[in-house]
Protein backbone atom coordinates (compact mmCIF):
# COMPACT_ATOMS: atom_id res chain seq x y z
CA UNK A 1 0.00 0.00 0.00
CA UNK A 2 1.22 3.55 -1.01
CA UNK A 3 1.50 5.92 1.27
CA UNK A 4 -1.36 7.90 -0.39
CA UNK A 5 -3.33 4.92 -0.38
CA UNK A 6 -2.51 4.75 3.73
CA UNK A 7 -3.76 8.05 4.05
CA UNK A 8 -6.68 8.06 1.75
CA UNK A 9 -9.60 8.87 3.80
CA UNK A 10 -11.52 5.89 1.66
CA UNK A 11 -10.31 2.85 4.14
CA UNK A 12 -11.07 0.60 0.97
CA UNK A 13 -8.06 -0.99 -1.14
CA UNK A 14 -8.08 1.05 -4.75
CA UNK A 15 -7.38 -1.42 -7.79
CA UNK A 16 -7.03 1.64 -10.33
CA UNK A 17 -3.98 2.59 -11.63
CA UNK A 18 -3.66 5.79 -10.55
CA UNK A 19 -1.76 8.50 -12.36
CA UNK A 20 1.55 10.01 -11.12
CA UNK A 21 1.53 12.63 -9.49
CA UNK A 22 4.09 15.77 -9.95
CA UNK A 23 5.88 14.48 -6.93
CA UNK A 24 6.43 10.98 -8.45
CA UNK A 25 4.07 9.86 -6.45
CA UNK A 26 0.82 8.02 -7.23
CA UNK A 27 -2.24 10.73 -7.67
CA UNK A 28 -4.51 10.27 -4.21
CA UNK A 29 -7.48 8.45 -5.65
CA UNK A 30 -9.71 10.14 -3.90
CA UNK A 31 -9.63 13.67 -4.81
CA UNK A 32 -11.75 14.49 -8.11
CA UNK A 33 -8.89 16.69 -9.75
CA UNK A 34 -5.98 13.90 -9.07
CA UNK A 35 -6.25 12.85 -12.12
CA UNK A 36 -6.14 16.25 -13.77
CA UNK A 37 -2.28 16.08 -15.33
CA UNK A 38 -2.67 20.25 -15.14
CA UNK A 39 -2.95 19.85 -11.54
CA UNK A 40 0.48 20.83 -10.86
CA UNK A 41 0.76 24.33 -9.65
CA UNK A 42 -1.93 27.80 -9.49
CA UNK A 43 0.87 30.28 -10.25
CA UNK A 44 3.88 28.24 -10.27
CA UNK A 45 5.26 29.50 -13.09
CA UNK A 46 5.79 32.67 -11.58
CA UNK A 47 6.55 31.09 -8.16
CA UNK A 48 10.65 31.59 -8.31
CA UNK A 49 10.64 30.20 -4.64
CA UNK A 50 12.25 26.82 -4.05
CA UNK A 51 9.35 25.34 -3.29
CA UNK A 52 7.91 26.90 -6.86
CA UNK A 53 10.84 24.90 -8.53
CA UNK A 54 9.83 21.43 -6.36
CA UNK A 55 6.28 21.99 -7.35
CA UNK A 56 7.34 22.58 -11.09
CA UNK A 57 9.55 19.40 -11.33
CA UNK A 58 12.53 21.57 -11.57
CA UNK A 59 14.40 20.54 -7.93
CA UNK A 60 13.83 16.70 -6.58
CA UNK A 61 12.02 15.93 -2.71
CA UNK A 62 11.54 13.24 -0.89
CA UNK A 63 7.73 13.47 -0.65
CA UNK A 64 5.49 11.58 1.85
CA UNK A 65 2.07 12.74 0.17
CA UNK A 66 0.69 14.68 -2.39
CA UNK A 67 -2.84 15.95 -4.04
CA UNK A 68 -4.01 18.45 -6.34
CA UNK A 69 -4.03 21.26 -3.66
CA UNK A 70 -0.33 20.41 -1.71
CA UNK A 71 2.70 18.28 -1.60
CA UNK A 72 4.44 17.10 1.55
CA UNK A 73 8.35 16.30 1.94
CA UNK A 74 11.06 15.93 4.00
CA UNK A 75 13.15 18.95 5.11
CA UNK A 76 16.74 18.97 3.69
CA UNK A 77 17.56 20.53 6.61
CA UNK A 78 15.74 18.76 9.74
CA UNK A 79 15.05 19.88 13.20
CA UNK A 80 14.04 16.92 14.98
CA UNK A 81 13.57 13.24 13.60
CA UNK A 82 10.64 13.86 11.52
CA UNK A 83 10.29 17.08 10.13
CA UNK A 84 8.16 17.40 6.97
CA UNK A 85 7.07 20.73 4.88
CA UNK A 86 3.78 20.65 3.46
CA UNK A 87 2.88 23.15 0.78
CA UNK A 88 0.18 24.80 -1.35
CA UNK A 89 0.14 24.15 -5.12
CA UNK A 90 -1.12 27.49 -5.24
CA UNK A 91 1.58 30.44 -4.86
CA UNK A 92 0.73 32.30 -1.73
CA UNK A 93 3.42 33.55 0.26
CA UNK A 94 2.29 33.30 3.70
CA UNK A 95 -0.64 33.41 6.44
CA UNK A 96 -0.30 37.24 6.29
CA UNK A 97 -1.38 37.19 2.76
CA UNK A 98 -4.13 34.72 3.14
CA UNK A 99 -7.64 35.47 2.61
CA UNK A 100 -10.75 34.69 3.20
CA UNK A 101 -11.00 33.03 -0.26
CA UNK A 102 -7.80 30.16 0.97
CA UNK A 103 -10.48 29.15 3.91
CA UNK A 104 -10.34 25.38 2.53
CA UNK A 105 -6.65 25.44 1.08
CA UNK A 106 -5.96 26.66 4.98
CA UNK A 107 -7.98 23.90 6.53
CA UNK A 108 -6.88 21.19 4.08
CA UNK A 109 -2.65 22.22 4.88
CA UNK A 110 -3.69 21.54 8.56
CA UNK A 111 -5.11 18.31 8.20
CA UNK A 112 -2.72 16.77 5.63
CA UNK A 113 -0.30 17.47 8.73
CA UNK A 114 -2.04 15.90 10.86
CA UNK A 115 -2.23 12.55 8.28
CA UNK A 116 1.47 13.08 7.62
CA UNK A 117 2.40 13.21 11.26
CA UNK A 118 0.12 10.23 12.14
CA UNK A 119 1.71 8.43 8.78
CA UNK A 120 5.26 9.15 10.22
CA UNK A 121 4.42 7.46 13.07
CA UNK A 122 3.64 10.58 15.13
CA UNK A 123 1.59 10.04 18.62
CA UNK A 124 2.40 14.19 19.49
CA UNK A 125 4.18 16.62 17.40
CA UNK A 126 4.76 20.64 16.63
CA UNK A 127 2.89 22.42 13.43
CA UNK A 128 4.75 25.61 13.03
CA UNK A 129 4.06 28.28 10.75
CA UNK A 130 6.58 31.66 10.40
CA UNK A 131 4.90 34.20 8.12
CA UNK A 132 7.45 37.26 7.89
CA UNK A 133 11.18 37.23 7.85
CA UNK A 134 10.77 38.40 11.63
CA UNK A 135 8.97 35.27 12.59
CA UNK A 136 11.70 33.00 10.61
CA UNK A 137 10.41 32.65 7.18
CA UNK A 138 12.85 31.76 4.65
CA UNK A 139 11.11 30.60 1.64
CA UNK A 140 8.44 32.94 1.01
CA UNK A 141 6.20 30.64 -0.52
CA UNK A 142 3.84 29.25 2.43
CA UNK A 143 4.50 26.29 4.30
CA UNK A 144 3.53 23.88 7.58
CA UNK A 145 6.22 22.51 9.22
CA UNK A 146 5.32 18.81 10.72
CA UNK A 147 8.37 18.72 13.60
CA UNK A 148 8.46 15.48 15.63
CA UNK A 149 10.17 12.47 16.72
CA UNK A 150 11.50 13.91 19.97
CA UNK A 151 10.74 15.79 23.26
CA UNK A 152 10.25 19.74 21.91
CA UNK A 153 10.88 22.66 24.27
CA UNK A 154 8.73 25.15 25.08
CA UNK A 155 8.42 28.28 24.13
CA UNK A 156 10.53 27.92 21.15
CA UNK A 157 12.99 29.64 19.40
Amino acid sequence: MSNLEAMSPDPSPNTDSASPSPAGLPADPSDPGAHEPTAIASGAAANDTIFGRILRGEIPCDAVYADDLCLAFRDVNPQAPVHVLVIPREALVNLADAGRQHRDLLGHLLLVAAKVARQEGLEGWRTVINSGAEAGQTVFHLHVHVIGGRPLAWPPG
